[in-house]
């Protein structure tokens, strides 16, 4: 095991899981080019947008995503059919609850937006800096693609730099990591001197078709993009007790799986088409878990950006969001 200092969780199964990790072959690397690095000033939207799709958890409702430049550091969401409530910083101080997806409130309890990870992964995923978006429910849409009709939208109304305003990069003091009761875990790693790039090494090991996936990449457009492509997924029980039992509970009755905008996996094969093959193999699920989950928790930053690397193993939302809890409660984060 590597001198890292433990944030939380058991030092003996942190041992076995990095041996577990390393175990696992690298399935695919997307480097960025020799001598990139992040652009150095924060940036806004250079206009407004919207994207429109089937609501994630109301049966038969459109939700609307109305995206606009914003000269408030940070980004903020509105819900436009609450008019006495205050915007929703994206802040892991504002998480409420992550079991299942990130639920970010604040103020009201019905002051919420449900799956935002699939919204902020934007933020450093294409170093978006400052943003606004108004909602018109707390219910945002689900794509067919992952959540490329938001990186279209960006691409199209384009980013402007404001060379007025430096970025803040922080990375971490030394080594630091956290460890889930299932043998999961996350190591952040101080950046090389000089070096502003943020890498990741994600792995998954599922008990079903999935199985183990692993990638490495520096968090730049050309990735997060390929990235953002993947779908989420849940394995083939899931779809079914979703479709039959889940119907009696309010969190499932109308969750808006189809086999169109889910990766759906059995115990050995896959029951739809998986997407983003490499070497003949589908690695839309590690895929998904590195952009639109792990760099989603990473956005969570109260402001600027992150480098240095960051190490994933069967990690998820709620060891994600504790991950970034512990960083600030702990003080490990420092600036550049």
């Amino acid at each position: 095991m590597d001198d890292s200092r433990i944030l939380a969780g058991d030092e003996y199964l942190l041992r076995l899981s990095q041996e577990a990790h390393a175990a696992i072959p690298v399935d695919m690397s997307f480097m960025a080019p020799d001598g990139w690095q992040p652009q150095p000033y924060e940036t806004t939207l250079g206009g407004r947008f919207h994207v429109t799709g089937p609501a994630t958890y109301s049966k038969g409702i459109s939700s609307t995503l109305f995206f606009e430049p914003s000269a408030r550091r940070g980004w903020w969401l509105e819900r436009l059919d609450l008019n006495e409530q205050l915007p929703i910083r994206v802040s892991v101080r504002n998480v409420w609850t992550a079991q299942r997806n990130v639920v970010l409130r604040s103020g009201n309890p019905h002051n919420y937006v449900r799956m935002t990870e699939h919204i902020v992964a934007h933020r450093l995923g294409l170093g978006l800096d400052n943003v606004r978006i108004g909602m018109d429910s707390g219910d945002p849409p689900l794509f067919e693609v992952g959540s490329m009709p938001i990186v279209e939208g960006i691409r199209k109304a384009g980013i402007v730099v404001d060379k007025a305003r430096p970025v803040t990069f922080l990375t971490v003091k030394e080594p630091a990591t956290i460890v889930g009761p299932n043998g999961g875990f996350l190591t952040y790693y101080p950046a090389a001197a000089g070096d502003r790039k943020l890498t990741l090494d994600v792995a998954i090991d599922f008990p079903t078709a999935i199985g183990k996936q692993r990638v490495v990449f520096d968090v730049w457009d050309d990735a997060f993009v390929h990235g953002a492509h993947a779908r989420t997924n849940c394995s083939q029980a899931v779809m079914f007790y979703m479709k039959t039992i889940g119907k009696l509970f309010a969190d499932t009755r109308n969750l808006g799986y189809t086999k169109d905008n889910i990766l759906v996996a059995g115990k050995r094969a896959y029951v739809n088409t998986p997407k983003l093959l490499h070497d003949g193999k589908s690695l839309e699920a590690v895929w998904h878990r590195a952009c639109l989950d792990l760099i989603a928790a990473l956005s969570l930053l109260d402001k600027g950006r992150l480098c240095g690397k960051i190490v994933s193993y069967k990690a998820g939302h709620t060891l994600d969001t504790r991950f970034m809890t512990l960083l600030y409660r702990q003080g490990v984060l420092t600036k550049i």
